[in-house]
């Protein structure tokens, strides 16, 4: 006789209500997505592809934020550091960089008990599904758990389940194509050596890259400028050090020294850099288009399109700070709603659309403007704002604040969606590649 297994079992709906909530990132917005959920008694898991804390963030670690620190620090985080070591944020009006950042805050909220024990480092994210389902399945979609497939340093693959997933991955390592069409740039492979990504530390880790030899800055952004300054200040230092800025469009100066920007660090650095042009310091190319990179003669050489001729730049390293563009690979399988311009929650887009915006004139939003068809699916930070440059760290914690009261349950604190932004109104406005993060 076969006996019958009259065990209750768990409805689909009930398994999913278990299991954790998957944060990929542990930046510091991915950290305020943890420090909110663990207020909310809602369980997590934290995926980082680097070895440590904030990698990303340590990689510009030597630049300087332009926001003090009063605009830096998630209060959820804030309240748990507080509440375990009597954690107070540093000196609120100075602007920190970003190594100060992460030592002085993420690193220690990371460090929390109720936080540590969930992140898992090391880990790369390659894809995000339903348990069982592509991203043309619908029956019972919303009810069947997220599965998240990641790979270990060692190369170990694993499925992990999860009742909702908060993409907190960031932008920065998918930086803008050098060419100005949007593709990789024609014989990129050849001059790969020669290119190094956005925001350098050239008085430093990186010194010897530069010295004595010609650097142009491709980008018309703030992380170009803190690289062409660096590169002055190593001119004056290491003899047969030049620098050129290029940029696409027809005006060189796109870094903003207005006495109106509420972001002073900021207006300073405008300053600056107009002041390093204007004394020879730093060699202009504007409007140029490119379409090739090449070798010549011990050089690396750009070719492009400039005031309708065809023209070619020799220098010997490039730095590409032409901004940043979402990594959606591994959201194939996922049902997003984007924005068919600038790549950002179609509800997002028109609210930070940076041919209408600046940093500080965003307005507020939380859950629902960031909401796809996949219920229960949120991109949150930087990368939340796709191709636009607008962003500022505060937004992205009361995304996450309203994200994870929505996950609670808290319809009502979600909504109520509030932020005060200092005064930004002199970010870039042209949506090229050019610019890339002028409230980064």
């Amino acid at each position: 006789m076969t006996l019958l297994d009259l065990t209750p079992r768990a409805t689909s709906a009930e398994r999913v209500s278990t299991l954790p909530v998957a944060i990929i990132g542990a930046g510091p917005i991915g950290l305020a997505a943890a420090a909110n959920l663990v207020e909310r008694g809602i369980d997590f898991v934290v995926f980082e592809s680097g070895e440590r804390i904030a990698a990303s963030v340590r990689s510009w670690g030597h630049t300087r934020l332009f926001s003090p620190w009063k605009h830096l620090v998630d209060p959820a985080s804030a309240r748990l550091l507080a509440a375990a070591q009597g954690w107070e944020v540093p000196d609120p009006e100075r602007a920190p960089t970003g190594a100060e950042l992460v030592d002085e805050y993420v690193a220690p909220l990371a460090a929390l008990p109720q936080i540590a024990s969930r992140v898992r480092l090391g880990v790369e994210v390659l894809g995000v599904t339903r348990e069982g389902m592509d991203r043309t399945r619908t029956r019972a979609r919303a009810t069947t758990p997220f599965s998240v497939r990641i790979r270990t340093v060692d190369g170990v693959g694993e499925d992990v389940s999860a009742r909702a997933v908060i993409d907190a991955s960031g932008t920065y390592l998918s930086p803008n194509s050098l060419s100005s069409s949007g593709l990789e740039l024609l014989g990129m492979a050849d001059i790969a050596d020669a290119v190094t990504p956005a925001l350098p530390d050239v008085l430093g880790r990186d010194r010897g890259r530069f010295a004595g030899r010609h650097t142009t800055v491709v980008g018309a952004g703030h992380s170009a400028a803190n690289t062409l300054l660096g590169l002055v200040e190593l001119a004056k230092q290491e003899p047969g050090t030049t620098v050129t800025w290029l940029i696409r469009n027809a005006q060189a100066v796109r870094v903003s020294s207005s006495a109106d920007d509420e972001l002073a660090d900021r207006a300073r650095l405008g300053s600056r850099v107009d002041q390093a042009v204007a004394d020879g310091q730093i060699a202009v190319l504007d409007g140029f288009e490119i379409i090739r990179g090449r070798r010549s003669s011990g050089h690396v050489e750009l070719v492009g399109h400039r005031r309708g001729e065809v023209v070619e730049h020799a220098t010997d390293v490039v730095v590409n700070a032409t901004g940043f563009r979402p990594n959606l690979d591994i959201l194939r399988e996922i049902r997003l709603d984007l924005d068919d311009i600038v790549e950002a929650p179609r509800r997002l887009a028109p609210l930070i659309d940076p041919n209408v915006h600046s940093c500080g004139t965003v307005e507020p939003h939380g859950f629902r403007e960031l909401t796809h068809p996949e219920q229960g699916f949120f991109i949150v930070g930087m990368k939340s704002y796709g191709r636009a440059p607008t962003f500022l760290l505060a937004t992205g914690y009361e995304q996450v604040r309203s994200v994870a009261a929505w996950l609670a349950g808290d319809v009502a604190s979600a909504s109520q969606v509030e932020l005060v932004l200092p005064a930004t109104g002199v970010c870039s406005t042209d949506l090229s590649a050019d610019g890339g993060g002028c409230c980064s």
